[in-house]
C-alpha cells in the first residue's frame, strides 16, 4: 500500500534554484559562465541572490591576440572575467589557476572545489554538464565531473587540505551547457546583458563570433521557451544530492 505522505512528484522533481540566495558558477575557462549561463547569473542577482565565481583555469593559452604571451594573456582574462561577472551582478572572484587545457585529476579537482563550497556556502553550484554528448575539451570534463563530486564530498566531516572549513552541503546543482535541461530560467529582460558581458571578453570575441551566438542563443532560447510565458530562455539540468547518487531515474528529472 503507498504511503499518501510520500510525495513521488517532489521527489522526481528538480530544485528551485531561483531561490537561492547565494551562489557559486564554477566555469572551467574565464568566459564559460557569461556564454553557458550569463543570463541566469543576472537573474540570480536581479533577485537579490549573492553569486560568487569560482574559475578553474587561467586560459592562457586562448588570446585572440597571436603575439601575446601565455602570462600576459592569463593576466588579461582574469581583468576580463571580474569585468564581466561583475557586469551580471557578480560579487566575488574565485580563481585555481590551472594551466589551460592541463585539467586531468578529477578527484585533486574535487577536494580544491569542496573547498571552496566549505568556504562559501551556496545554496547552489553550477558547471558545466559533464556528460555532454561529443563534449570534447577535457577541461569541461574534468571541471564539470570534479564540481559534481564536490557537491557530495563538501558535506563529509572533513575533505582533504580542508583546514577548519565546516561541512557544507549545498541544496542544488545546475548544469550548463546541457543538452537535457529540466529548468528553463526566463532570460527575456536580460538577453541584451547576456552578451554584453560575453562582448567584454574582448580577447576571446571578435565581431563575427558574437553575432554568430546572438544568432544561436537567439534560435535555442525561443525553443526553450516555446509553450511558456517568456520569449527567451536558458536551460540547465538541476539535481538535488539525493538525485546525484545511487538514483537511476536521475536522467528523467
Amino acid at each position: 500500500m503507498e504511503n499518501p505522505a510520500f510525495d513521488v512528484a517532489a521527489l522526481l522533481a528538480p530544485p528551485d534554484i531561483l531561490k537561492s540566495k547565494c551562489a557559486l558558477c564554477i566555469q572551467p575557462h574565464p568566459d564559460d559562465n557569461e556564454i553557458g549561463m550569463g543570463g541566469t547569473v543576472a537573474v540570480l542577482a536581479q533577485a537579490g541572490c549573492t553569486v560568487h565565481y569560482l574559475t578553474v583555469t587561467n586560459g592562457d593559452q586562448g588570446n585572440k591576440n597571436r603575439t601575446a604571451s601565455p602570462q600576459e594573456t592569463a593576466r588579461v582574462r582574469r581583468a576580463e572575467a571580474i569585468a564581466a561577472g561583475t557586469h551580471l551582478g557578480a560579487k566575488e572572484f574565485h580563481f585555481l589557476d590551472h594551466g589551460d587545457g592541463t585539467l586531468d585529476d578529477v578527484l585533486g579537482l574535487s577536494v580544491q572545489i569542496a573547498r571552496v563550497i566549505r568556504e562559501v556556502r551556496p545554496d547552489a553550484i553550477f558547471a558545466p554538464d559533464p556528460w555532454l554528448a561529443y563534449e570534447s575539451h577535457l577541461d569541461h570534463v574534468v571541471t564539470g565531473r570534479a564540481a559534481a563530486n564536490a557537491f557530495l564530498m563538501s558535506g563529509r566531516a572533513a575533505i582533504p587540505g580542508g583546514g577548519d572549513t565546516q561541512p557544507h552541503a549545498a541544496s542544488a546543482i545546475g548544469y550548463y551547457f546541457t543538452a537535457q535541461p529540466n529548468t528553463v530560467v526566463d532570460i527575456s529582460a536580460v538577453f541584451e546583458k547576456k552578451f554584453e558581458a560575453i562582448a567584454l571578453h574582448d580577447s576571446q570575441m571578435d565581431a563575427q563570433t558574437l553575432a554568430m551566438y546572438r544568432v544561436y542563443f537567439g534560435m535555442k532560447g525561443k525553443e526553450l521557451a516555446a509553450g511558456k510565458n517568456f520569449a527567451l530562455g536558458e536551460g540547465l539540468k538541476v539535481l538535488s544530492p539525493l538525485h546525484a547518487h545511487c538514483f537511476v531515474d536521475a536522467a528523467r528529472i
